[in-house]
């Protein structure tokens, strides 16, 4: 009886210490739906609020390597000046996948919807959880 007790009690101890994957992705889900909002809003600072603060962020587009989530910014800022330009941002997830506990990988689409001309492309991002909350920490678009 005793062995059956212990046993379960590590059991239990055990699966309460691993995350919990999907309540991982639901989070990372919300934080692309928050920056679909922000960014539809032509809000983007508060677009930015999903990217780690960090001068360590990585972001690789067209115009190559980026570092810095300020850099990041300020070329967000210079490419999409207006709400012309920003538009309606919508994401398609097509894949997450865990790297580590902490640590997950999404491929997906983005579509914007704009008076300027539609803009469509795929996407490759990391999040990390910092601090309790997932921020992306390399981003690949085109």
């Amino acid at each position: 009886m005793k062995k059956i007790i212990f046993l379960s009690l590590l059991i239990s101890i055990t699966s309460c210490s691993k995350p919990n994957e999907q309540e991982d992705k639901k989070a990372i889900i919300e934080v692309l739906r928050m920056q679909e909002q922000k960014w539809s809003n032509h809000d983007i600072e508060g677009y930015m609020e999903g990217y780690w603060k960090s001068d360590s962020l990585k972001f690789y587009g067209a115009s190559g390597l980026t570092y810095g989530w300020q850099k990041t910014l300020d070329n967000y800022k210079k490419r999409y000046p207006t709400k012309d330009h920003t538009g309606t941002l919508n994401f398609k997830v097509n894949d997450i996948t865990r790297i580590s506990d902490d640590a997950y990988y999404v491929m997906g689409e983005y579509h914007l919807t704009r008076p300027i001309g539609n803009a469509n492309g795929v996407f490759m991002i990391i999040l990390k959880k910092i601090d309790g909350k997932w921020k992306v920490v390399a981003d690949t678009s085109c």
